[in-house]
Formats: structure tokens, sequence, C-alpha cells
């Protein structure tokens, strides 16, 4: 008799001691599953009674407190009984709005980032218009959270140039990818910046990550960065309204170099640096094509 007809003989005889085992090895391997999923569903409920009594710990808040919960002492960005008034805009006809949307798009269509300033100086009540138009941009809960530093002095002029010089020849060479330094070939840019003390004028454009109220406790600027950024958007644009030009920087790396020059507090990071001012009459510019609109816009 081979192996396999002794097994066959053996569970034809005894084949109710057979299931016999079989079942209670099922209900045994039930029971202790059972335990196991009691255990761990046990432990989920605790878990989360912690959390219930101590708070949620999931992801952080975006805008964190700064650690005081007292109510007396938490303040709205601008005072609460601010009042609201009546908001009428003079109404324009849909000819109008047509016609003002074409003419400010082919006005806009026609700026360009120059390399090349003219030295005639800017008239000061210029300089401070376009700052104040970009002071009008909107802020997360109106915090404004911008600083312009509108540099004139030819000697510091000098200085913002040596150090963003300093710091672009490092990124030339040691911290930009290659690929960086080839996709920028076409506009001849290079370490050397002339234009940072040929402009007339430069605009440093500063981020406040945060202020200080009056009683000295921090105040949170919310959404900084995009802020920020929509007010350098109307800064440029109102460059362009004006006929002068500008050149979009952005000195990687000497923020904080530029922040100790300018004695700006280290609750300020430089986002743009902006040579303004007419363009040099020999200038050239790339002979660039934007996007068409039905690659940039979505009809929905």
């Amino acid at each position: 008799m081979n192996i396999i007809s002794l097994v066959v003989w053996t569970l034809e005889k005894n084949c109710f001691i057979v299931y016999t085992a079989l079942i209670v090895c099922f209900i045994g391997f039930t029971i202790f599953h059972k335990n196991r999923l009691d255990i761990h569903y046990r432990n989920v409920e605790i878990k989360e009674e912690k959390l219930a009594r101590t708070g949620p710990k999931k992801k952080e808040r975006e805008f964190p407190d700064d650690g005081d919960d007292d109510p007396e002492l938490l303040l709205p960005a601008i005072p609460e009984d601010t009042p609201h008034i009546p908001y009428r805009p003079p109404r324009k006809s849909d000819e109008e709005i047509l016609q003002k949307s074409r003419e400010y798009y082919e006005l806009m269509a026609k700026r360009r980032t120059v390399r090349c300033f003219s030295a005639e100086p800017i008239p000061q009540e210029v300089l401070d218009n376009i700052v104040k138009t970009a002071g009008t941009a909107p802020s997360g809960a109106h915090t404004e959270p911008w600083t312009f530093v509108v540099v004139q002095d030819p000697q510091i002029k000098e200085a913002i140039r040596e150090i963003v010089e300093q710091e672009e020849e490092l990124n030339y060479t040691q911290r930009m990818s290659r690929q960086w330094v080839t996709d920028l070939k076409p506009f001849a840019t290079k370490p050397s910046k002339p234009y940072l003390s040929e402009a007339p004028a430069l605009v440093l454009v500063f981020r406040q990550a945060y202020s200080w109220r009056s009683d000295g406790k921090k105040r949170m600027h919310y959404y900084s960065e995009i802020s920020t950024a929509i007010a350098a958007g109307f800064l440029l644009a109102a460059i362009q309204y004006c006929g002068l030009v500008a050149l979009t920087s952005t000195p990687l790396n000497a923020n904080a170099r530029l922040r100790d020059l300018l004695s700006r507090p280290a609750n300020e990071r430089l986002e743009l640096l902006l040579p303004v001012g007419r363009p040099h009459k020999e200038t050239t510019v790339p002979d660039l094509d934007r996007k068409p609109l039905e690659e940039i816009m979505l009809k929905i």
C-alpha cells in the first residue's frame, strides 16, 4: 500500500474525528482573531478619547496662535468697529468696458523686461505715485505686508550691485543647475549686473512675514507671499502705465546681505529687486511671442 492509499484509507475510517478536528480548529481560529480585533478597536477608542481630551494632533495650523489665549488680547488687524461705507465706482457701458479692456491690454502687451537703462533721473513724485499704486493691492486681512525701498543714492546702488554680483557668480557656477543656466542664455544674462548702478532708481520689494502691534505683541500677516506678489504686479503695471521700464530680478541668496545693507528688520525678506527708469536709446530685447489666449484660458 502506497502513502496516498494509506492517507485515503485513514480519512475514510476516521472521517468523524477528522471533521471534528477541523471544526475545532476553525472555531479556535475565529475566537483568536476576534480577540485580536477587540483589542485593536479598544486601542483605537482609547486613542480617540485621549485626542478628545488633549485636542487633535492633526496637521498644525497654517497660521498658529502666538501662545496667548486671553480673549482680551486678541485684536483684529483693523478696528472691529471699522465702518462699512457705500462703494459705487463709475458705471460704464459694455462698449466702454470693452474699449478700456482693449486699451489696457495693448498697453501691457508692450511691457518688456530691459537690461539697459538711461541714466536720466526720474521725478520723485513719479516714484512716489508708482509705490502708492502698489500699496493699493489687496492683502490678507488688510495687513499690507510689504515695504518698498527706493534707492537712488549712487553709493548704495553700487554696494547693492557688488553684493548681487558676488552672489550671482556663485549662483551661476555652483548653485544653479546647468539646465537653468542654459535656459537663461537667450536672454544674455550673466553674473555681471551693470544695470543695478546705471538705472536711476532701484525699487526693492520686501515681504513682511509679520509686524508688531502697538502693545508689543506680534501681528501675524496672512498670505504675505501672494499679497506681496500681487502688489508687485500693481507696481509693474504702474511703471508701464507711466512710460517707464523695469527689470524683474530676484537676487538669489542675497537677501540677508541686502537686508543688512538697507537696515531692514528680521521680519522682512527681499522678494524682488526692480531697476526702474527709461530705456537706453540702444537697448534691445529678445523677439518673443506670448502664449495665445487658448493656451492660458479655460472657459467652463
